[in-house]
């Protein structure tokens, strides 16, 4: 479609030009009366006194841009009346740097204000003081204290979007490229997605190109180059489908507005990223829009729309009867328009309109009394303090927030018709994790559609999804590597702190009391909690945990508990790393050939199936012995399908560091005959094998029945043995052992 000039109501926040000239301030007066167009029971004293407040707080302090100060915060107010937004609101827009830029104090703004002024003052202030450094973890916290501030009252994003947007319409005033870099990535990463998320579309759409600018100039410009082109070339085709779309649905008897917008540069560039098309091959550069009265319009209309043109196959999407999170309704349809084109139709009532132009801004009933202010309505926002509860790490609790916030969604339901928004990518855990966290932790499988799926599954568009429960069941560290959503990671993340905690707790105080008793001394707990701050530890507990995390040597410990014991032994004393101790005893700590498990836990291999790299396996849990590792298909699991909060989902890495042998074990029936045994040995050792050890379970005249323990790299380099033992005449039969 050649698009023609932004027709109607399509402009941003009263975007100025590219590089605007210096701003004219907003007069006192032209601030009460803006407020006053839209707001019957405004505060015009309150207004007044913040503007005076502010103006003179300011003083002579200027911007980068040679405006004074004063402009800012004035502008700010300026888009928050855009939002139609209360008096109180627009208050603290213009107070909310002087906090942190002038003299006053908070003290004077609650004195003079209120404490409803001072509160929200409060709130952007804490954000803003530590915004302009550059180190991610400060940069974390900072949208951490957002979350919280805007969950207790949602005007302190309002507020806080609103800075940032005139921030960004004067970026270019600053002169350090860096600096100017890094503000843009932040508004792309963080505020435009927040936009987004409270259905704020215009802020947003302005947000990103401004930081599409900033980031990739190159690309911005080369697409409005091409729009400009098109705009003159396309002009006459836009207006002659806005003409045939009103006269059709005049004719049919609805009573409708129909507009034109074009897409932003950066909205043009996504779409050409993501679906790897060129600028020619977009169909929806100019979206129509039709604007009615009721919901019943809504779909008359659509039904004229689509029983004139010819419709575009999979191009529908009912958002009314399904809206986004953000609470955006309108149908979309495309369809074959005037001379071929295809073209994009948007069709919503006036109210539907509002929320799609102004998100939680058109839901502010001043008008009714006092609007519920906290955030909490919000699901995606509840999501996001629940990272800001299970995150450990600034940076991690940011990844997960962006996880959150910047991704397309699917939409599935509960059995009982219940609607959850997903990332696009999202599994049955994502789906149980955004029920509950607990349902999450408890979940052991699911149903899609009817039928049981496996946990990693990819849900689609309507799927209907039930959780399997269990009571006692825990999260399996496995699912780290499939899940998508921030709340997801973050709640098996803290799984797995807590569970590797409880193993290190489990095994340092296992070496510390197999210490005590090959010393002949009683083990003690009040004599390790005595010392346990002599190692940077609070507790007993805390010493365990270390030591079996190998930060303290046991023996260290046991010396510092007991200062006057003497070795009864000392040559057998002498310390040893735990990994070596453990491996004797056929484990082995923190295994690097696994994946799937929670670091430090103690592991073995089951001498049952004797599992390869390269089998298909699972890990079953015994407290205080760790994990026992099992080829899928052993037999021994069938002892613990009663127990299923033990098993763990666990595979191999790719191995190629690994240097450790494992054992494979054979059942060899060889030929009785002169030399079969020299010939068996031969062919395991030239193929790079080492028996370890060896049995004959059975002999008879003709043949005997050999068990061998080989010792190989994985399953592929036994399974080169065990073709080499089939290809010589000595070797009657050669298979690998299962069950023994």
């Amino acid at each position: 479609m050649q698009p023609s000039a932004p027709i109607s109501d399509a402009e941003p926040f009263s975007a100025p030009p590219d590089k605007p000239p210096r701003a004219r301030l907003m007069r006192q007066y032209e601030l009460v009366e803006r407020v006053r167009a839209y707001d019957p029971n405004l505060n015009e004293d309150l207004l007044n006194r913040a503007y005076v407040f502010s103006m003179q707080a300011h003083g002579s302090q200027m911007r980068a841009s040679g405006d004074p100060f004063f402009s800012h915060p004035l502008e700010v107010a300026g888009i928050l009346t855009e939002m139609k937004m209360d008096s109180t609101t627009i208050a603290t827009a213009l107070l909310h740097d002087t906090v942190e830029d002038t003299l006053a104090s908070l003290d004077d703004i609650q004195k003079q204000f209120g404490p409803g002024v001072a509160r929200l003052v409060d709130g952007v202030t804490k954000l803003s003081r530590i915004e302009l450094q550059t180190d991610q973890a400060t940069q974390a916290e900072n949208f951490r204290k957002l979350v919280v501030a805007m969950s207790e009252d949602i005007r302190v994003l309002l507020i806080k979007l609103a800075d940032r947007l005139h921030n960004m319409r004067t970026l270019h005033y600053l002169k350090d490229p860096e600096k100017r870099r890094r503000i843009a990535r932040e508004t792309m990463d963080i505020y435009a997605p927040l936009a987004q998320r409270i259905g704020i579309e215009k802020m947003q759409d302005e947000l990103e190109d401004l930081a599409f600018g900033e980031l990739n100039p190159d690309a911005r410009d080369g697409i409005t180059a091409r729009l400009n082109f098109l705009r003159n070339e396309g002009g006459v085709i836009a207006q002659k489908v806005l003409k045939e779309l009103r006269t059709l649905l005049e004719e049919s008897g609805i009573k409708a507005t129909v507009e034109g917008r074009e897409k932003t540069p950066y909205s043009i560039w996504r779409k050409m990223q993501r679906k790897n098309v060129g600028f020619e091959q977009l169909s929806d550069i100019m979206a129509f829009r039709i604007i009615v009265d009721t919901n019943d319009q809504c779909y008359q209309a659509l039904g004229v729309i689509h029983s004139h043109y010819h419709v575009v196959p999979g191009r529908f999407k009912d958002y009314i009867s399904t809206p986004k999170p953000n609470q955006y309704q309108s149908l979309h349809t495309g369809i074959l328009g005037p001379e071929q084109q295809r073209i994009e139709i948007q069709i919503r009532t006036y109210d539907m309109h509002a929320v799609a132009e102004l998100g939680v801004a058109a839901h502010w009933v001043y008008k009714q009394g006092a609007p519920r202010t906290d955030g909490l309505q919000y699901r995606w926002l509840r999501e996001l303090l629940d990272i800001v509860e299970h995150a450990q790490k600034p940076e991690e609790f940011l990844e997960n927030t962006k996880l959150e916030l910047f991704q397309d969604q699917v939409f599935c339901f509960t059995p009982k018709g219940d609607l959850i928004a997903l990332p696009n990518g999202a599994s049955p855990v994502d789906f149980a994790y955004a029920i509950h966290g607990r349902v999450g932790d408890a979940c052991v499988g699911a149903k899609v559609n009817g039928r049981m799926v496996p946990l990693r599954t990819i849900l689609r568009n309507g799927d209907q999804v039930e959780v399997v429960t269990q009571k006692g069941s825990t999260p399996s560290p496995a699912w780290e590597r499939f899940v998508v959503t921030g709340k997801a990671k973050s709640c098996i993340r803290r799984f797995i702190r807590l569970k590797q905690r409880t193993e290190y707790i489990l095994l340092g105080k296992s070496l510390l009391e197999k210490l005590c008793k090959q010393e002949n001394v009683d083990f003690s707990e009040k004599a390790f909690d005595a010392v346990a701050k002599n190692f940077q530890s609070a507790t007993a507990e805390d010493l365990y945990a270390s030591v079996g995390a190998s930060l303290h040597p046991a023996r260290e410990v046991f010396n510092a508990a007991y200062p006057d014991h003497r070795l009864k032994n000392p040559e057998k004393s002498a310390d040893k790393s735990m990994a070596t101790k453990l491996r004797t005893a056929g484990k082995q700590i923190t295994p690097l050939t696994l994946k799937g498990l929670i670091p430090g836990m103690a592991v073995h291999y089951a001498r049952c199936c004797h599992p390869l790299p390269g089998d298909p396996i699972v890990g079953i849990v015994t407290t205080g012995k760790g994990v026992t590792i099992h080829t899928t298909d052993c037999e021994t699991l069938e002892s613990f399908k009663r127990s299923p909060e033990r098993w763990i989902d666990v595979g191999w890495n790719d191995g190629k560091d690994q240097t450790e042998t494992m054992i494979g074990r054979l059942d060899v029936v060889l030929v009785n005959q002169p030399n079969s045994f020299a010939s068996m040995t031969t062919i395991i050792g030239k193929n790079g094998g080492n028996i370890f050890n060896m049995k004959i379970t059975n002999r008879t005249l003709e043949f005997f029945d050999i068990m061998v323990d080989v010792e190989v790299r994985d399953l592929n380099h036994l399974r080169i043995i065990i073709a080499a033992l089939r290809a010589n005449s000595t070797v009657n039969s050669v298979e690998r052992t299962k069950g023994r």
